[in-house]
């Protein structure tokens, strides 16, 4: 089933039966700030989501034992000219942090620009808006970690991928963290959403695809397309909306752009909408 904006029209009604629990996933971003020069290292038991510090913890030790290694450039899937990275890996306990919205500064991030949100929107960010990272599974806005280096399909010392070992602990905590209900908007690459998805909530999750061509017909490019993305985060934490229904959620971003909206194309599957960069 597939719906342009012009169908949801007759939706707009309804818009003020909204949930107070939607739900946004980003994904981190290779690109992230140096450490400041002020500040404290990261406390893993001060982070959001206790319940992730024993995994967050065998994964660090496993990261800054493998990029200590002869062969750290290629369990990390990294290219030579990251080699200071990956160093740097090394030294991530003593690395002074910084919020983690601070640290990624990749194309989807600046899209989000997360400092510039207004105060109603950081707030809104702040209870509403997880990064989902390999290193430390889910975190919220303000929890302050290290910049580091690790790749979702790196292969670290004595763990091997990543994913399965996610897998067993952060559906349930995502799940937690969307409430019973209320749209759940999963802005993350298929490699990061196969760390995990929110637990039972596929039928009010919704994936987001930018069209590769614009309106225009020309191929907009990645970097364009995470860009978009974060763009959509922010229109949503800005415009005070809480969708609590894939087709709310259509009718709210397609306030700023065309958008279609596709039905889960079978049970246990999320929503797919896709958005049109028209300029």
């Amino acid at each position: 089933m597939s719906r342009g904006v012009a169908a949801l029209d007759c939706l707009g009604a309804g818009l003020a039966a909204y949930s107070d629990a939607m739900l946004i996933i980003v994904p981190p971003s290779e690109s992230k700030r140096p450490p400041p020069d002020r500040g404290a290292p990261v406390a893993l038991g001060e982070l959001s989501f206790p319940s992730l510090t024993a995994m967050r913890t065998r994964i660090l030790h496993a990261l800054i034992e493998t990029s200590a290694r002869p062969d750290a450039m290629r369990r990390l899937r990294v290219a030579p000219s990251m080699e200071e990275q990956v160093a740097r890996n090394t030294a991530l306990l003593g690395l002074l942090a910084r919020p983690a919205l601070e640290v990624y500064v990749g194309s989807l991030h600046r899209g989000l620009d997360a400092a510039t949100l207004s105060p109603v929107a950081s707030a809104r960010a702040a209870d509403g808006l997880i990064v989902a990272s390999a290193l430390w599974g889910a975190l919220r806005p303000a929890d302050r970690i290290p910049p580091y280096r690790l790749d979702i399909c790196a292969r670290l010392v004595g763990m091997d991928r990543l994913e399965p070992a996610w897998r067993t602990v952060l559906p349930d905590v995502l799940a937690a963290a969307a409430g019973g209900d209320g749209i759940v908007l999963d802005l993350r690459s298929p490699g990061y959403q196969a760390i995990g998805t929110p637990a039972g909530a596929s039928d009010r999750t919704v994936t987001l695809r930018v069209r590769q061509h614009g309106a225009d017909g020309r191929r907009i490019g990645d970097a364009t397309a995470k860009r978009v993305r974060g763009e959509v985060a922010r229109h949503l934490l800005e415009s005070g909306a809480d969708p609590g229904d894939a087709d709310a959620l259509a009718v709210v971003l397609g306030e700023r752009w065309p958008v279609l909206l596709d039905a889960p194309p079978r049970p246990g599957k999320p929503w797919q909408l896709a958005v049109t960069v028209t300029a």
